[in-house]
């Protein structure tokens, strides 16, 4: 199972991700981007690797977790 992730640490809050795909990411309370939806659907992919090579600071990753 993939699972879409933000780093908060790198994140700068510039929106992108959360103009481009609001049921995946939001703002927190901070004004950073955080993941909203986090399991990966496979339809939706193309569009998130997208997003994520569009992330000026590199913050987001899919990381493939097996399921317990």
């Amino acid at each position: 199972m993939e699972k879409i992730k933000v780093n908060s640490d790198i994140c700068i809050g510039c929106g992108l991700c959360v103009s481009q795909n609001e049921e995946y990411f939001e703002f927190n309370d901070e004004g950073l981007s955080k993941v909203k939806k986090e399991v990966v659907n496979e339809n939706d992919k193309k569009d998130l690797l997208n997003i994520i090579e569009s992330c000026p600071v590199s913050a987001i990753v899919i990381e493939d977790e097996k399921e317990a």
